[in-house]
């Protein structure tokens, strides 16, 4: 894990995706899919163990989704995509599916988590390149609004995610998303623009 801030140029072009199937994930109970594009993209960390290796990676998606299904009482993992230090994007509910991450805030947006606890511990620039190449797919396929807002779960509600190391990171992360999806004429725009709820906690 090098920790490294974001600012190398970015292949944009591709966007892996482990799929659900891929680590065994339990078939969802519900979903509903979303009405149009995400306006939001919400980043949260797991507050759980770092994973950089797949094995580590689908065992503890494994447990994030039986923790969110049996003790949260969800429909599915809460979070539309993850994200390992190794770089590698794991499916949750995927695009187009309303997630339960972050409350008042679901349905019209995208939740991605990082998998780690960063107040700890420093986000991998691969995982930061992995966010920057999901969003660019996101917007070029429709799933994401291009003027959408890029913020952490602690902007719209009160909790810490995702982790101190990680947040400080959103404004670079912001000024790249610019400058390398100009050609995809994406705007993006403050995060001052979200209200922010009162009660953490998910739908």
């Amino acid at each position: 894990m090098d920790g490294l801030t974001p600012g190398e140029t970015v292949d944009m072009n591709s966007a892996d995706v482990v799929c659900r199937r891929a680590w065994n994930a339990v078939d969802p109970r519900d979903r509903t899919a979303m009405k149009s594009p995400a306006q939001n993209v919400i980043v949260h960390h797991t507050a759980l163990l770092f994973c950089s290796r797949p094995r580590d990676s689908v065992s503890q998606l494994a447990h994030i989704q039986r923790m969110h299904m049996q003790e949260r009482g969800f429909d599915d993992i809460g979070y539309n995509f993850l994200i390992s230090g190794d770089g590698v994007v794991y499916e949750g509910r995927g695009w187009g599916i309303v997630g339960a991450h972050a409350k008042e805030h679901n349905l019209n947006s995208v939740g991605i988590a990082f998998m780690g606890n960063f107040n700890d511990e420093l986000p991998s620039s691969a995982s930061l390149s992995a966010l920057l190449r999901l969003l660019h797919f996101g917007v070029l396929h429709g799933h994401v609004h291009p003027n959408f807002v890029l913020v952490g779960h602690r902007d719209v509600a009160k909790t810490e995610c995702p982790g101190e190391h990680l947040y400080a990171l959103l404004p670079k992360l912001r000024d790249q998303l610019r400058n390398q999806m100009m050609t995809a004429q994406v705007a993006l725009i403050p995060c001052e623009s979200l209200r922010i709820s009162s009660e953490p906690g998910h739908k």
